[in-house]
């Protein structure tokens, strides 16, 4: 009777006990595969945030500079220079704008696509698949 005890006791072997421990270990996997999903919608929407502020900025920048090349135009310089002086002022100001803009754009442009690290995790795991 010890023998039937000790039988119970050790975990289920056989097809039914490789097949739970192989649900078991998928579930587990999609666990963390929806974790990384998560994460990388995650990064996503404060990389999108930031472009977009950048973008804002931008266009705040543009229309500081187009203000000022207007008031410049009046205020800065003697008669003779106040027209050098508000080109090279507006010039700055839509070089700044410039700059972000681009820096928004580069963002934007993911390498290697969307959800790049969770195509990469499941390529593997097909991989490893294959090989057992």
């Amino acid at each position: 009777m010890d023998n039937k005890n000790e039988a119970d006791a050790a975990p289920s072997g056989g097809l039914i006990g490789a097949l739970q421990r192989l649900g078991e270990h998928g579930l587990e996997l999609l666990q963390v595969r929806l974790s990384l999903l998560g994460t990388e919608l995650e990064a996503e929407k404060l990389r999108l945030l930031t472009a977009l502020l950048r973008a804002l900025l931008a266009l705040v920048l543009v229309a500081l500079a187009l203000g000022l090349l207007s008031v410049a135009l009046v205020l800065l310089c003697p008669d003779p220079w106040r027209w050098l002086a508000a080109l090279l002022l507006g010039l700055v100001y839509v070089g700044g704008a410039y700059g972000l803009w681009q820096k928004a754009r580069e963002q934007m442009s993911t390498p290697g696509g969307m959800f790049a690290a969770s195509v990469a995790e499941l390529a593997r795991d097909r991989d490893a698949l294959r090989g057992s």
